[in-house]
């Protein structure tokens, strides 16, 4: 089964409000992370799990997410005359990384309907889903485990986090049964952004989903919940109660390194961390960091 899963499914029709005024122009899966895109991490860690068919879901303003992963004839003629074979290498590697597709969302209407957006380029394969704010570490190979896990037990599988309870509202939240596997659960039930006190567990949905084709009937289905939008979480819910529909639903617990870059605070502290850990960037970038952390705690010292 593994073998089919050649799709992924990559929603980008946010207007990244919590960014503005930076994405009044610029769409938010195109703000630098040091030094690439947030959305080149995305499709590499996609590439890497050995999916090499990516559609994005994209909608107005989003015309940067294609030119980036475009040609850019004019760039690359002043590189080569330049002679400058190294930028010339990193502006091609996001052509050369996959076939990418495109499609327009249309209206803003969840997560769901742009998941079944992506039906008619997807047919009655397996694929998978990778968005955009969580940028999940290449040392932590967590789509190619779910992959593992799709090809065993069928069906379709999430990436779950533990969180702190007094978090699990800003979350779907999985209600989950142990199984042989220490880094598995099966799945019994999920809420959309439970209120305070009463999510099922501590284990959120993460933004990384390896589906079943049949959950796009689901979702033809699905009436809109929270927010007035059709939710990926309660089609996934409606899987997990009835595995007759398209098999169950496992969770991959996650404990690896993942950074949220929708959030403006842990998109600045993901910068640092990546920035920390470049072989070129980190040697130098640290030792201003800790110049800078004790002047800064020196400055505040009574």
């Amino acid at each position: 089964m593994r073998s089919i899963i050649s799709k992924a499914v990559i929603p980008a029709a946010g207007l990244g409000t919590r960014f503005l005024p930076a994405t009044k122009a610029t769409p938010k899966e195109m703000l630098p992370v040091v030094d690439k895109p947030a959305i080149q991490y995305v499709v590499e860690e996609a590439v890497a799990a050995g999916l090499d068919d990516v559609l994005m879901i994209t909608g107005r303003n989003k015309r940067p997410l294609e030119d980036h992963f475009d040609r850019n004839y004019e760039l690359e003629s002043a590189l080569r005359r330049k002679g400058d074979a190294d930028r010339l290498a990193r502006v091609q590697e996001s052509t050369d990384l996959a076939t990418i597709h495109y499609v327009r969302q249309g209206d803003p209407r969840g997560l769901g309907h742009a998941v079944l957006c992506a039906a008619p380029h997807v047919g009655d394969q397996a694929f998978a889903v990778l968005l955009g704010d969580d940028l999940i570490d290449p040392r932590d190979p967590l789509l190619s485990r779910m992959i593992d896990v799709r090809a065993r037990h069928g069906g379709s599988v999430v990436a779950l986090l533990e969180v702190d309870p007094a978090q699990s509202h800003l979350y779907g939240c999985a209600a989950v049964e142990a199984t042989e596997e220490g880094d598995v659960v099966r799945v019994t039930g999920l809420v959309e952004k439970p209120a305070p006190g009463t999510a099922p567990s501590n284990y959120a949905v993460i933004g990384r989903y390896v589906l079943d084709p049949g959950l796009f009937d689901v979702l033809r289905r699905t009436e809109p919940g929270r927010g007035g939008e059709i939710q990926l979480t309660d089609a996934l819910q409606t899987q997990a109660v009835d595995e007759k529909i398209c098999g169950p639903v496992h969770g991959v617990l996650f404990r690896g390194r993942r950074y949220d870059t929708g959030d403006r605070s842990d998109y600045l502290r993901a910068i640092v961390r990546l920035a920390s850990e470049r072989e070129d960037l980190g040697p130098e970038f640290r030792g201003w960091l800790r110049e800078f952390v004790r002047d800064e705690i020196d400055g505040v010292a009574p």
